[in-house]
């Protein structure tokens, strides 16, 4: 059977995402790939250097996947994006990047279901979400409801300057966190103001606190 080459075999890959997502990879100066979705086009072309500022660029230097908002000043259009850096051996090579458009602009509220309906609830007022028995879980001060975004998805969605994931379960708002609490294996434990206890996993404890600064 012949053999794919590089670029072919990521536009194959590339099949597998939404059309919705750009794809983009890196070497650890200049972006090597780029397969442009129909929603979003950063225009960026094979040999463009890695500009600062950009998920790639922050990945790159941190040597840790990112995945956040960045907006328009770096390419003229805002979006939300996810990097992992990979290595060869144990040498830092490049990142692969999805791209995603911001949903965000425009959206103030988060809509989920109840029992009897809809309720929009503004950003501040959701105080984390959940995902268990394969659903999403949304909780506010006044509501609880479902939605079905992901948990991933929620991340892209929400203000990060407000909301962190704390676990592969939970986002939570920090304008909600009532106390933290330290718990085994240098993990924590949060206490939100409705009295509800969420954990803080050991593969984001570091990332968590690097973000809220203790």
């Amino acid at each position: 059977m012949e053999k794919l080459n590089f670029p072919t075999l990521l536009d194959v890959i590339g099949e597998l995402f939404s059309d919705e997502i750009s794809i983009a990879v890196t070497n650890t100066k200049e972006y090597i790939y780029y397969r442009r979705s129909k929603r979003i086009d950063l225009k960026i072309k094979p040999g463009d250097p890695i500009k600062e500022g950009t998920i790639a660029y922050k990945a790159i230097s941190s040597k840790q996947k990112v995945s956040e908002f960045i907006n328009r000043e770096v390419y003229g259009i805002p979006y939300h994006g996810m990097a992992v850096p990979f290595h060869q051996d144990t040498e830092l090579v490049g990142c692969v990047l999805a791209i995603y458009p911001a949903y965000t602009e425009g959206k103030s509220v988060v809509t989920m279901k109840t029992s009897d309906g809809w309720k929009p609830v503004p950003f501040e007022m959701v105080q984390y979400i959940e995902t268990k028995d394969r659903k999403t879980h949304v909780y506010s001060k006044e509501y609880e409801g479902t939605h079905s975004n992901t948990l991933q998805e929620f991340e892209y969605l929400l203000p990060r300057k407000h909301f962190i994931r704390c676990h592969r379960s939970f986002v939570v708002n920090v304008n909600h966190i009532k106390h933290i609490y330290p718990d085994t294996h240098s993990t924590f434990f949060l206490e939100m103001d409705n009295g509800a206890k969420i954990p803080v996993s050991q593969s984001y404890s570091s990332y968590f606190r690097k973000l809220l600064g203790f």
